[in-house]
């Protein structure tokens, strides 16, 4: 997934025994929902810089992530008021839409997009997310008041899990093959980290 920063070749180079920038934040375009409902393929916007969801997921990417969608669903067919989704629009601001993974609202939802915080959200690494997942959802996630995060690094069979506490994640667990329970208030999800991977 690229950054139109990275496109642009923000840097600063020596001219004249001086260092001086190539390129100013406010001189790069400054996009919305609007402009995003246009774009073909897959993107995401934070603050309104465009990043693009390219490559396509792996194999091993998609496999974790329906495996993920599936746990889920099933530990969630008692309750009437939470549902699992698989990457659909979340739009926080005009400017900032994100699309999890996987991700848990408890609330119906309704229309194109999300609008309210999912209450839990796993998103998978890979060498191209791997930073932006890390930090910048991390960050936005937090601010957002999204109850869970989990990032899934398939490499290492590890599941970070972070509860959201007075307004800080906390990492509860590194999870391999341990059982978790999500306490999302309306329903329980209890998730065996060890399928997985199987």
């Amino acid at each position: 997934r690229t950054s139109i920063l990275s496109m642009l070749l923000l840097k600063t180079t020596s001219f004249s025994g001086r260092s001086m920038r190539v390129l100013e934040p406010t001189d790069l375009p400054h996009y919305t929902y609007k402009d995003y409902i246009d774009w073909e393929g897959r993107w995401e916007l934070f603050d309104g810089i465009a990043y693009a969801m390219t490559p396509a997921p792996s194999i091993d990417h998609q496999r974790i992530s329906q495996k993920i969608a599936r746990l889920l669903d099933e530990a969630l067919e008692n309750c009437e008021q939470c549902v699992a989704l698989l990457p659909v629009d979340w739009k926080i601001t005009e400017d900032t839409i994100v699309q999890p993974d996987n991700l848990v609202v408890c609330y119906q939802p309704s229309g194109k997009y999300l609008t309210r915080a999912p209450s839990l959200i796993i998103e998978i690494l890979s060498a191209s997310t791997r930073s932006k997942d890390e930090n910048i959802k991390f960050r936005l996630y937090e601010t957002e008041s999204v109850l869970y995060y989990c990032l899934v690094d398939p490499d290492e069979k590890i599941i970070k899990i972070f509860l959201l506490t007075d307004g800080r994640y906390i990492k509860q667990i590194d999870a391999t093959t341990e059982t978790f329970e999500f306490d999302l208030s309306a329903c329980q999800i209890t998730l065996d980290c060890s399928k997985v991977w199987v």
